[in-house]
């Protein structure tokens, strides 16, 4: 009888097998799908082919066999893509540009062909879908635009095609995407085509059990499939492939396994996605189950009946799992535990009891056991796998699914950064934007203003309510009210709180670090380096509304206040390296004074910690602030108000942007003046005279230096005539008075007293020796960069170990021993790393060495960096520096950048290729 069967249904399969004219282009599944043909880019680590071996072979197999795809055919627009991507993989052959993004590019096309093949098996024109036919003549169109960039890619030289690289990048990224939207139209069609002969099949059969069905209806059989179902997959499950692809893996070899992660990260979607995989389905057929452990009370009882029933055992209300043991033992299943963090919580009434009987489900050779679970309490045996959030294009992807108004938006990207690319967040965002049809810039309004109380549907499907669960377990109601607090406090900095720093921070809270253990364990937060910090929608949700309300957190900024309190000068070296807290801190630092500068503007304290903050930054971590617009608006007879503009405007120069530095000091003493204390008129004159010599007015910024000299010599202030000296002696170097500038840096040495004020006397040496690099003085400049690194190094001083070696790199450099040239810009590029400015001017130093040694090719990059940083910092000086730099790069390179263009050229579009990630 089954004989029969078979033999009637093989005609049947044989009428939809397709003929296969498609070679081992690569290994391409049976049934092509979006999940299994991904374009992208290869896995980090993994190996390249070479190309001229392997990948050559494989670009004459798709040539040949696109050709004959193309002769084959019958429908011209399908012919039209065959031929133009067969002569697209021909250029790259010929070619071989790619480097090898470019070869993927082009296989990925051919593959793209053998599902549109299959997809119109057995079809002739006028039976294609319009979808279908906009996809090949897209297919068609975008094949045309890889053919003129691989093209021009071949018409250009090396070096212009490392410039070019990251160009290209973005472009391939946007062809695979355009590619991988072609490819699952090409796969709906081959799904569907599919689906017709198979209903064609089912037909038949059927008719042939109704030839045979009195003989079945005797054995009485019973078709009713034990236990339940799982539920239905999800729709979309956007940047999980290689992640179900693991889990898959590991329950084809009966490992069992636990995602965990926090609540709503999409857990539960990835354990849908593999509990109706092909192969999962292939390998365990029916004996497939989920159970949520979120719908039943948290006990053994319940959980051993709830098992029962699911897998089909129905014994009832099972002690344990020895009635069941055999029925478990007869088949191999795959058990999806969900939501487990309900039942296997260790602080749980039966906690400890569930978790033996799903420690002994483990133990089974058979059985596949799954676990979602927002904490870490889970059997030893499981392979735990945390779930991490969403990518860019994932999230992007999951959000367009749902949001249907409009095309793709930068401020639409802004969000789901903020949302770190929560699954639940970024879904239930464009659930609320959907059905409130708000275009770009209602979405943005509305979640400046509303933030997390955006993410709010009409079913109550809200992110507060999952966050709350989480806040509702035993094991977090056993930390007591610290934990809550502390929380907060994690939530409200942006980085959440150093984990070396929790004895200063909270010394009221013994336990911190304990408490932070079980914070992690149950998912509400997660490490990032050395911080304890969370996802920003759960930091949304739990920062408190009025941070003058929270203890806790007002004890902390008590904390950072006091550490800010010492007084910064870098000849008080103990104090002076521990103040280089701030540089892992200062982001959490500049939030608190940002908030507290807005709810509490009337207090000294808080703007007081503002001055100490910024000098902490200009001695440690030079950089702009977002404090300045607070700073500014303050009123000009406010009592902090010049002190704040005067640290304000140190800040600004340090950072290159002495424009603005030379206004906020002009701004600061003019309210000096008013105020009349000389000694503060003194010292924003000094500090003017510094911003002049920076943007060439030396004849301005002498006369100011000499008239701050006046008044310190009137107060007899020493130190501070030496300051005032030092400045000078630049000046008059700057302007060619070298005699002048030598007498002045001299005097200032005579003084100093020889301890207490090395900073000064360093700074002196580091004067004297570039006077004497100008005045063609060698060994008498060496001498005294020498004496400078000799004192800095001592006291640990970047900032003068970074100008010492600077400006012993171009003493070398103009005497083209770009060895010594190319150390010191080392070591000097070693002090620069955390200034940015720094950075910018120790690239391009680096390039114009590389320049002089005619290594254009190292040259034309590092210049490039350095004048993004320098846009970045809107430096107007050293970008004409770059800029000027990279023009004499395009003359003197022997091949130029292509015919069309140069970099000079390029210099003046916006397509310059410039935008370099800062090292």
């Amino acid at each position: 009888m089954y004989r029969a069967l078979v033999i009637r249904m093989a005609p049947i399969a044989r009428g939809i097998h397709t003929t296969a004219i498609w070679p081992a282009i690569r290994p391409v599944p049976r049934i092509v799908s979006p999940q299994r043909l991904r374009l992208s880019s290869m896995a980090p680590g993994s190996q390249r082919p070479k190309a001229r071996d392997g990948t050559l072979l494989t670009l004459n197999v798709a040539i040949d066999t696109l050709d004959l795809a193309k002769n084959l055919s019958v429908i011209a627009p399908a012919q039209a893509a065959f031929g133009s991507v067969g002569v697209l993989l021909t250029m790259i052959r010929g070619s071989m540009v790619n480097e090898q993004d470019y070869v993927e590019l082009g296989i990925n096309c051919a593959d793209i062909c053998k599902a549109l093949d299959r997809g119109m098996s057995g079809k002739r024109l006028g039976d294609l879908s319009q979808s279908l036919c906009e996809a090949i003549n897209q297919l068609t169109m975008t094949v045309a635009e890889i053919q003129k960039t691989v093209a021009l890619q071949s018409g250009r030289n090396r070096i212009f095609r490392l410039i070019r690289a990251r160009n290209d990048k973005d472009k391939i990224a946007g062809w695979r995407s355009e590619l991988n939207r072609i490819l699952n139209v090409f796969n709906t069609e081959l799904a569907i085509n599919t689906h017709v002969a198979v209903s064609s099949i089912r037909d038949d059969v059927s008719r042939i059990w109704e030839e045979v069905g009195s003989q079945f209806r005797s054995l009485k059989f019973n078709s009713r499939t034990l236990g339940e179902s799982p539920p239905s997959p999800p729709r979309a499950c956007f940047g999980r492939g290689d992640l179900i692809e693991k889990i898959v893996g590991f329950a084809e070899d009966l490992t069992p396994i636990a995602l965990v992660g926090a609540g709503g990260v999409g857990k539960t979607s990835i354990a849908l996605a593999v509990l109706h995989h092909d192969r999962i389905k292939e390998r365990f057929g029916e004996n497939r189950r989920l159970i949520r452990c979120d719908q039943f009370p948290a006990s053994r009882a319940h959980f051993l009946d709830r098992l029962s029933k699911v897998v089909g055992a129905d014994i009832e209300n099972p002690e344990d799992l020895a009635p069941l043991r055999s029925f478990l033992s007869s088949k191999e299943i795959f058990i999806v535990l969900d939501n487990a963090e309900s039942i296997l919580d260790p602080h749980g009434t039966h906690g400890q009891g569930i978790y033996d009987v799903v420690e002994q489900l483990s133990q089974f050779s058979n059985i596949c056991l799954c676990i979602t679970s927002r904490i870490t309490a889970i059997p030893p045996d499981c392979e735990a796998l945390e779930v991490p959030t969403l990518s860019m294009e994932a999230a992007r992807d999951s959000f367009y699914r749902i949001y249907k108004h409009g095309e793709r938006s930068d401020s639409v990207d802004k969000i789901l950064r903020q949302l770190d690319f929560h699954p639940l967040s970024v879904t239930l965002l464009a659930t609320v934007a959907h059905q409130n049809r708000w275009n770009h810039n209602r979405l943005s309004k509305e979640w400046q203003q509303r933030r997390a109380g955006v993410l709010q549907t009409e079913h109550n499907k809200s992110l507060a309510a999952t966050i709350e669960l989480s806040l509702a377990s035993p094991t977090f109601r056993e930390l007591g009210p610290d934990a809550r607090a502390l929380l907060e406090v994690v939530a409200f900095f942006p980085q959440g709180v150093n984990e070396k720093n929790l004895h200063w921070l909270f010394p009221t809270v013994p336990d911190a670090s304990k408490i932070f253990d079980k914070l992690c364990a149950l998912s509400l937060t997660h490490r990032n380096n050395e911080f304890v910090t969370m996802l920003a929608p759960l930091r949304d949700h739990l920062r408190p509304t009025d941070p003058k309300s929270c203890p806790l957190l007002c004890a902390t900024k008590d904390r950072y206040f006091d550490r800010l309190s010492v007084y910064l000068t870098p000849g008080r070296k103990r104090e002076f390296q521990k103040a280089r807290w701030i540089t892992s801190e200062d982001a959490n630092v500049e939030h608190l004074l940002d908030v507290f500068t807005s709810i509490d503007a009337n207090s000294m304290e808080v703007w007081s910690a503002c001055v100490r903050f910024m000098t902490h930054l200009y001695w440690h971590k030079p950089r702009y602030t977002v404090l300045r617009p607070k700073v500014e608006a303050l009123p000009d007879d406010h009592p902090s108000k010049p002190e704040c503009l005067f640290e304000l405007a140190v800040l600004t120069g340090s950072a290159g942007n002495h424009a603005e530095q030379k206004r906020l000091l002009s701004h600061t003493l003019e309210l000096q003046k008013e105020r009349g204390v000389l000694s503060r008129v003194a010292l924003t004159l000094t500090m003017l005279s510094g911003a002049n010599r920076a943007l060439g007015l030396y004849k301005e910024g002498i006369d100011q230096a000499k008239e701050a000299l006046e008044i310190y010599e009137k107060s007899g202030n020493r130190q501070r005539q030496a300051r005032c000296l030092n400045h000078l002696a630049r000046l008059l170097h700057s302007d060619k008075q070298l005699d002048a500038a030598e007498n002045a840096a001299v005097c200032t040495l005579a003084l100093l007293p020889s301890e207490g004020q090395e900073f000064q006397v360093c700074r002196s040496y580091l004067v004297l020796g570039n006077i004497y690099c100008s005045k063609g003085e060698r060994e008498k400049a060496i001498y005294h960069f020498k004496a400078a690194l000799e004192i800095a190094s001592r006291f640990n001083w970047h900032h003068s170990l970074f100008w010492t070696h600077f400006s012993l790199a171009e003493l070398f450099l103009g005497e083209e021993e770009f060895g010594e040239a190319r150390s010191h810009t080392e070591q000097a590029k070693s002090h620069a790393a955390d200034a940015v400015y720094h950075l910018g001017r120790v690239s391009l130093l680096q390039a114009r060495i590389w320049f002089q040694e005619g290594r254009i090719e190292n040259a034309a990059p590092e210049a490039l960096r350095a004048l993004e940083i320098f846009e970045k910092l809107r430096v107007s000086s050293d970008l004409e520096n770059c800029r000027a730099l990279l023009r004499d790069i395009d003359q003197t390179a022997k091949v130029p950048f292509s015919e069309s263009e140069s970099v000079g050229e390029l210099l003046q579009t916006e397509s310059c290729p410039r935008r370099l990630t800062l090292s």
